[in-house]
């Protein structure tokens, strides 16, 4: 999926693609970094359009998921799928959420794997009912982390690949 993502933004300069790759709550951070350094953009340029993308949702997303939720509930398939999202990232992060309060949301953002990443911090901080503020806080600390990760992992990445 991220590859035919990658596909679409090719024509797009490639500043405008990382951030909006970055945006997509597919993509986020695991594919902007890597889209960005493969296309020759320095490291840090990288980076910080990729931070910066990632969080330009997060802001909409805190602020207005409850009443967009509420609001789409009224059709089946909607209160159907929020129930499920809910409820899975309830069950699934509710343990962490216990022991580590809003750090937990810090750990969970700043871990760049599938299902991860601050679309899906945002829901988590709405289910546990983080206030604004500190959810803001806890998923940026989270993506700046993110961003170190896979912004170290795709040059690792790319220098062992230059090797051979």
């Amino acid at each position: 999926m991220i590859e035919f993502i990658v596909r679409i933004f090719e024509s797009v300069p490639h500043s405008v693609a990382t951030v909006l790759i970055a945006a997509m709550p597919i993509a986020e951070l695991r594919g902007a970094i890597p889209f960005a350094i493969r296309h020759g953009m320095d490291p840090l340029t990288a980076y910080t359009l990729a931070v910066i993308g990632n969080m330009l949702p997060v802001v909409p997303l805190l602020l207005f998921l409850e009443s967009v939720s509420n609001y789409l509930r009224r059709w089946v398939f909607w209160d159907v799928f929020f129930n499920w999202l809910f409820r899975r990232t309830y069950h699934r992060h509710n343990a962490m959420y216990e022991r580590y309060g809003t750090i937990a949301l810090t750990l969970f953002v700043a871990i760049p794997l599938p299902v991860t990443g601050a679309w899906t911090g945002c829901a988590a901080a709405f289910v546990f009912g983080i206030h604004f503020r500190h959810a803001l806080l806890a998923i940026l600390a989270g993506v700046l982390i993110a961003g170190i990760i896979m912004t170290t992992f795709t040059l690792f990445g790319v220098g062992v690949l230059s090797l051979f």
